[in-house]
């Protein structure tokens, strides 16, 4: 029992740590940018009535804009590190393995083909396109004998996202409407509104919650699938769950903010290093560490160039490519 509480106690000191980083970053989302705001225009905002154009301007622009952040973080993150520990892939990520590049097809089809539709049928069309994306490369990926590696998986991805990618730019130039899809599917927050957020948030909430029910097995998994079977897992239906709650946040991610490669990739890594190997710890950390990336990598959107915003992934890419090439050189290990 006591070494469980000296185990329990560092991970919940690590835990505020990360949250009291998340909320600096969150107030520092909401004061910087092209608008004059202070931290009290902040604070009315939130805790009472009052209305001017600072406030308006943080209402309805800015904290619907940094809820989303926060959430897409979280769901990037969780969905890498599930896929991290049931593929035991260290270089799995939803931006390298399909779902982002299958979701953003889909995206395109809905814009060009049904531009009436609403936000929530472009969401569900987004994890039908990550569902078909995935099963496409691990299909791919396990069809030579000895089941899946990584590099093969790496591979399998990149080709099958850059067929997804053409496809999703084809039926954009067929139809008209390329500018519209590559405006959605840029990678970014702008003009994100709390009836989007409203949508999105409960469906991430949902798939994070899940995952934190089933990190525990999602550990296991993570060690060995003979391990697994060993301890009496059924680990078909294990991965179907998990394999779910990775279309449910990637799917939402991509239907609110468009492609975003990398975030799954860093983040899980960076929490491992953190937390150890775990789960029950891994997860939680990266839904955290990935909310204030994502907030820390908006701001720097917003404040660069300020009047001009540069591109959320373009920002997320500069540090997510070096970070790839650490881990493919330490063999999966970035940290260790």
């Amino acid at each position: 029992m006591k070494k469980n509480t000296q185990l329990f106690i560092p991970f919940i000191l690590k835990y505020v740590a990360a949250i009291l980083v998340f909320i600096c970053l969150f107030i520092i989302s909401l004061v910087f940018g092209a608008a004059d705001i202070s931290v009290k225009d902040v604070w009315l905002s939130v805790m009472s009535n009052i209305s001017n154009e600072q406030i308006t301007i943080i209402r309805e622009i800015r904290l619907p804009r940094e809820v989303a952040a926060i959430f897409v973080g979280a769901a990037l993150a969780t969905s890498g590190a599930i896929m991290q520990g049931m593929t035991r892939n260290p270089l799995a990520d939803p931006g390298l393995l399909g779902l982002t590049a299958g979701a953003n097809a889909a995206l395109a089809i809905m814009v060009s083909f049904l531009p009436s539709a609403n936000y929530f049928w472009i969401m569900v069309s987004c994890f039908i396109g990550a569902g078909i994306g995935a099963l496409l490369v691990f299909g791919i990926g396990s069809m030579k004998k000895g089941g899946f590696s990584p590099i093969r998986i790496v591979l399998a991805g990149s080709a099958i996202s850059a067929f997804l990618y053409a496809i999703a730019e084809g039926i954009g130039l067929y139809s008209k409407t390329s500018k519209d899809v590559s405006m959605w599917t840029a990678g970014g927050l702008v003009g994100t509104t709390w009836s989007q957020v409203q949508i999105i948030v409960p469906v991430i909430i949902i798939g994070i919650s899940i995952t934190l029910f089933f990190s525990k097995q999602l550990t296991i998994l993570s060690l060995s699938e003979e391990v697994a079977v060993g301890l009496g897992q059924k680990t078909f239906q294990i991965k179907v769950v998990l394999f779910i709650m990775i279309i449910l946040l990637a799917g939402a991610s991509v239907a609110l903010v468009g492609n975003m490669a990398f975030i799954g990739l860093m983040i899980p890594h960076i929490a491992r290093a953190i937390v150890g190997t775990d789960y029950r710890f891994i997860i939680p950390m990266s839904a955290i560490i990935g909310a204030a990336f994502m907030l820390l990598a908006d701001t720097l959107g917003r404040t660069m160039n300020a009047p001009f915003e540069t591109p959320v992934v373009a920002i997320v890419a500069v540090m997510g490519i070096p970070f790839f090439l650490l881990i493919v050189k330490k063999g999966g290990r970035a940290f260790s």
